[in-house]
């Protein structure tokens, strides 16, 4: 496990790092965003949604659980689990068989935090005084993805 804390400063820049992190992921890799409402995690996948060209293509799936996007032969799945009262209405939908299909991306993962994968980045966002800037607490669980974020910094 490794921890790093990145600080955005702005919109822009938490575009600009979903495109790098996009950069590092494969099909397999699991995101899970954490924070309040407004905090970035959506903004942050619509960079991550940038990179593969689909920026157009973003909505939040606060209401269908999760969007599908496709690029070539990647499938990015959004999840927004919001809505859900446990893991087990995520086990319900067939949650689990998509960790391996695509990028999963999952805001509010922590409600479903029994049923994540044993490897994945946690993205942990929290307001600053400044109205603008946001803290991202970064944490890897397992070390494929301790790798990927001393590329990252």
């Amino acid at each position: 496990m490794k921890h790093v804390k990145l600080i955005s400063h702005n919109e822009k820049e938490t575009l600009t790092f979903g495109k790098t992190l996009a950069s590092f992921l494969n099909k397999g890799d699991t995101l899970v965003l954490t924070g309040d409402l407004g905090s970035g995690k959506t903004k942050l996948t619509e960079g991550i949604l940038t990179y593969y060209g689909l920026e157009d293509e973003i909505s939040s799936p606060t209401f269908t659980i999760v969007n599908e996007y496709i690029k070539d032969d990647i499938k990015i799945f959004h999840f927004d689990v919001y809505r859900l009262e446990d893991s087990s209405e995520f086990y319900a939908i067939g949650g689990e068989e998509y960790f391996e299909n695509g990028i999963c991306i999952i805001e509010w993962g922590e409600i479903i935090q029994d049923a994540l994968p044993k490897n994945y980045i946690h993205i942990q966002f929290e307001r600053n005084d400044d109205e603008n800037t946001r803290i991202l607490n970064i944490t890897s669980y397992g070390e494929k993805y301790d790798e990927l974020l001393n590329k990252l910094i």
